[in-house]
């Protein structure tokens, strides 16, 4: 490429191997510098050619000339003009010449490096084979169209495929459910996503296997090239070595319940569309009762609605409908707000999405019917050991005092219970009606405290819905999947997070995890917030601290053990004394700032021995 007239010369090899074979500089020349040009950056090897370039290039040139041989001079000379020069690290022999002043930054960064620790060296042992857990083990890779299924390969005859492929339909499934028996099989590991696996599951779990769901995330790194066979056959083989755990899965009358309760939810959506719907119409037709009203599905809006699709226009006669116990708006209000145009196609709208909400109404009511006659099945949960013994310990459970009091800031906990006489002679306030949230029709709380043991109401936040929803989505046995109150909170995502790497905390955000009880316990986090009790008090300061978002996940948390605990142990739920509580909250602060006194040089000495 000519560079301002003149050619610039290249040899026949790379610059830096034409380099090494052929440069042979002095003793102590300083490298670094060679090439360096008009650049002052210490470490950039390449030269960039203008006119100081040329000069300090020449002048190293002449000083090699000076203290070398002319063979060394002349292969200097040959590239620094013309080429690109790095600076390479001189031989050994030649750096006592010109003394230590001489040798490079670079070569003497390179020189402070630590080597590396070697550990004397043993015979190579060969790592043993994994020990076979199960070794009546299967793996299916479940699909849309197909099922691949995996079996131990003693399990078939020399001369068949331990692989298979079955159907979708259920005379396939109950073939691969023999011949999973005639192969011997105990137990069944499965890969699915959605709920194509409801069908399998319930067919092996009813022929007697041991079937365990496994989280796809856990199974998407597999060695070699990916298919469905070779899917299965890692599967049996990492559950034949016992590397595999399956999904929480509740007994099968609480996932019947937990089907009811979904489908709840799902109607209860649908029907507060086709309020909005309604609210809709009647804002485009310029009748704004929604506004006049709290709720427009309440008695008086439902009654107006009614009376104006039977044909009433005269807001007078619409007012009439008005209920006594309505506050949100005046008579003369009102009647300014039913005033429209009453447009005949929104009146059409309006009618049918009437309609619909009465349709959704009537099947929620036949809903809450066979969700309570699905209660009277469902078997009482095992009464916890009443022999005397002494508590459990707080490594495995935890007290409601203790998961009510601790938190960030309480890591002194006071030895005399939070409990005090007041508050375990303090009488229940009696249950207010709710007017809203689509309750059930009839009283189920002897029903839930029959089931779980203990009454979960007494809890602050928690609501007869609330409680039921619990119930259909985790069961009754907590002891027998979660081994303590911290184990079932992780598995909710709502405790934090845990990636450290080179002993360095790289994330402690809270796992994403979607789960309708986490979803509940937070709602209801927010509620306990506006309340005076030890939760409140709780969530307000880890709100002042942190934020809303955290608080609501950290008494969430506190929800979350507390359940655990009552459940686990049978032991009722007792308010803890605020005044015990502020007290213990106090002495902990106390002791903190205490701490942080003591670490800064001071003491911390209150104010009357001051003065």
């Amino acid at each position: 490429m000519p560079l301002k007239g003149r050619t610039l010369l290249r040899p026949s090899k790379s610059t830096t191997e034409w380099w090494e074979e052929k440069s042979n500089f002095p003793e102590g020349l300083p490298l670094d510098r060679v090439g360096r040009g008009g650049c002052q950056r210490k470490h950039r090897p390449i030269c960039h050619w203008c006119v100081s370039a040329r000069a300090r290039a020449w002048s190293l040139w002449l000083a090699a000339w000076t203290l070398a041989s002319l063979q060394s001079a002349r292969a200097l000379a040959a590239v620094i003009p013309f080429g690109r020069v790095y600076g390479l690290r001189p031989k050994a022999g030649l750096a006592g010449t010109l003394g230590k002043k001489a040798v490079s930054t670079t070569n003497q960064a390179m020189a402070k490096q630590v080597k590396s620790k070697s550990f004397p060296g043993g015979p190579i042992r060969p790592a043993k084979q994994m020990p076979t857990v199960h070794a009546h083990a299967a793996g299916i890779d479940l699909g849309n169209a197909a099922h691949f299924v995996c079996v131990p390969a003693d399990g078939v005859p020399a001369d068949q495929n331990p692989v298979r492929q079955f159907g979708v339909f259920n005379p396939e499934l109950d073939k691969m459910v023999e011949w999973l028996e005639q192969c011997q099989v105990q137990t069944v590991a499965m890969e699915s996503t959605g709920v194509m696996w409801i069908p399998v599951f319930q067919k092996l779990e009813a022929a007697g296997l041991e079937v365990l769901l496994v989280n796809t995330k856990r199974l998407k790194h597999v060695p070699g090239r990916k298919s469905d066979v070779l899917d299965c056959q890692w599967i049996q083989q990492l559950h034949s070595y016992g590397m595999l755990t399956g999904s929480f899965r509740p007994a099968d009358i609480i996932c019947r319940l937990r089907t009811l309760m979904r489908q709840r939810e799902n109607v209860i959506a649908s029907a507060g569309s086709e309020t909005q719907h309604m609210q809709k119409a009647m804002q485009e037709m310029g009748v704004h009762l929604h506004v006049a009203v709290s709720d427009v599905t309440g008695d008086t809006g439902l009654r107006i609605i009614d009376a104006i699709l039977e044909g009433q226009r005269d807001p007078k006669e619409l007012v009439k409908l008005r209920d006594w116990r309505v506050r949100r708006s005046t008579v003369e209000e009102m009647e300014s707000a039913l005033q429209g145009d009453w447009r005949e196609e929104l009146l059409f709208v309006l009618r049918q999405s009437r309609q619909a909400y009465a349709f959704y109404q009537a099947q929620l009511l036949a809903l809450d019917e066979k969700i309570i006659a699905l209660l009277a099945q469902i078997p009482p949960a095992p009464a916890p050991p009443r022999d005397g013994s002494s508590p459990p310990s707080s490594s495995t459970t935890t007290s409601p005092e203790k998961a009510v009091g601790q938190g960030k800031g309480s890591s002194v906990t006071a030895p005399n219970s939070a409990c005090g006489p007041a508050a375990q002679k303090k009488p229940r306030k009696k249950d207010k009606t709710s007017k809203g949230g689509n309750p059930f029709p009839k009283h189920i709380r002897p029903q839930l405290t029959q089931i779980f043991g203990v009454d979960l109401t007494r809890i602050p936040g928690l609501n007869l819905v609330s409680v039921l929803m619990i119930l259909s989505e985790i069961g009754t046995d907590l002891k027998k999947r979660w081994r303590n109150g911290d184990a079932f909170a992780a598995w909710l995502g709502l405790c934090p997070g845990s990636n450290i790497s080179g002993g360095k905390v790289l994330s402690s955000r809270t796992p994403h995890v979607v789960n309708r009880v986490a979803v509940l316990l937070r709602l209801a986090a927010l509620a306990i917030g506006r309340t005076d009790t030890c939760l409140g008090v709780f969530y307000r300061r880890m709100r002042a601290w942190h934020g809303a978002p955290k608080a609501m996940t950290a008494t969430a948390r506190k929800l979350a053990v507390l359940i655990y605990h009552l459940l686990t142990t049978g032991e009722e739920y007792q308010e803890p004394d605020p005044k015990q509580y502020d007290e213990r909250v106090l002495k902990n602060k106390i002791i903190r700032l205490s701490r942080q006194a003591k670490e800064l040089g001071f003491d911390l000495v209150p104010l009357e021995q001051t003065v």
